[in-house]
């Protein structure tokens, strides 16, 4: 399907009608969108959803080259053990405002698109706020009670839901205390 010649409820009822295509069929659409056999791996859901994406670039266009850098980045850095490269620099989006109250005085700053703005100047950081605000180094994000992204240690996010999770308290049987033998133990 050449870029441009295909409506969008053309599109649409041809991007709908990929979920009932046969196994086959589907791999003759990968080889026609992407000009190369499908991988054999790969499940009919999958194969169906990777035609869609790319009927649609087609028709739409893809993703910029900056985007494209930016994920080659992030994929890159996550292969290399940094989960938070995906957050990058500009987490706080502009316009977003944080009040922070401190020694009874209530302290307003606003993400700009280059830095923060607190009492009418403009600082590079949060921490440089915090440190204008306090006197003394603070981390910023600290200051300002916002949390950070979970890191990489899979304890981080709390403990795991056990097999009596599903169960409520009031359902769950009580379980007896563990009896150890204390006699003769080994260090």
């Amino acid at each position: 399907m050449p870029r441009g010649t295909i409506d969008d409820a053309a599109l649409e009822t041809e991007v709908g009608q990929l979920p009932a295509l046969s196994l086959l069929e589907l791999r003759n659409r990968w080889k026609t969108a992407f000009g190369h056999s499908a991988p054999k791996s790969l499940r009919r859901n999958f194969l169906a959803r990777a035609v869609a994406y790319q009927m649609q670039v087609e028709a739409y266009g893809g993703l910029s080259v900056a985007i494209k850098r930016r994920l080659r980045e992030i994929a890159n850095a996550v292969r290399n053990g940094d989960a938070n490269a995906a957050l990058g620099s500009n987490r706080i989006k502009p316009g977003t405002q944080m009040i922070r109250q401190w020694q009874n005085t209530t302290h307003k700053v606003t993400a700009l698109n280059e830095g923060f703005e607190w009492d009418g100047r403009t600082y590079k950081s949060l921490s440089a706020v915090a440190n204008a605000i306090t006197g003394t180094n603070w981390n910023g994000y600290a200051f300002f009670g916002i949390k950070r992204a979970p890191s990489s240690n899979k304890n981080a996010a709390g403990p795991r839901r056990d097999k009596l999770g599903a169960i409520s308290d009031a359902q769950a049987a009580p379980v007896s205390p563990l009896k150890t033998k204390t006699g003769n133990r080994r260090a």
